[in-house]
């Protein structure tokens, strides 16, 4: 049990942290440097589960021309996933977005802002063969599995 509350006050901070960063990593992550953008589009990290699409545009607005702002929901229970995409008209929007928010608080939680990257392909899958064609009779009626072993 000690270790575990340690471990709690670690993440927390110290017992009265500044309000801009109360968590360690956050501050870590706002003073790191961060990679130059190409594209309008932002991956926002953190969310609360509380924050929605409109919540998101609009603490995202004052920085820009937003196209679009979007929290990703789990399919199954509804339910925000903790991230987003915004997507503005320009670079040099997303740019100043991003200095402007990142490590900041959005609905009592601190999010990160990053550059979006690109959806990857899912990896391809080798054609599966039918387990049925491999078969092959013998001559008491009997076919073979491979994993197995005999069958009938």
């Amino acid at each position: 049990m000690a270790f575990a509350s340690a471990f709690r006050r670690i993440l927390s901070g110290s017992s009265t942290p500044s309000p801009i960063f109360r968590s360690q990593f956050a501050w870590i992550r706002h003073n790191s440097t961060l990679p130059t953008l190409t594209s309008p589009k932002l991956f926002i990290s953190g969310l609360s589960r509380n924050t929605t699409d409109e919540s998101l545009y609009n603490a995202f607005a004052p920085f820009g021309r937003l196209l679009d702002a979007k929290v990703i929901m789990d399919r199954g229970s509804g339910r925000p996933k903790g991230f987003g995409f915004i997507t503005y008209g320009t670079v040099e929007e997303a740019e100043k977005a991003r200095e402007g928010m990142n490590a900041k608080f959005l609905d009592d939680w601190v999010i990160f802002v990053d550059p979006a990257r690109p959806r990857e392909p899912p990896p391809r899958q080798p054609p599966q063969q039918d387990s049925q064609l491999n078969r092959k009779p013998t001559e008491s009626g009997f076919t073979t599995n491979r994993t197995i072993g005999w069958s009938g």
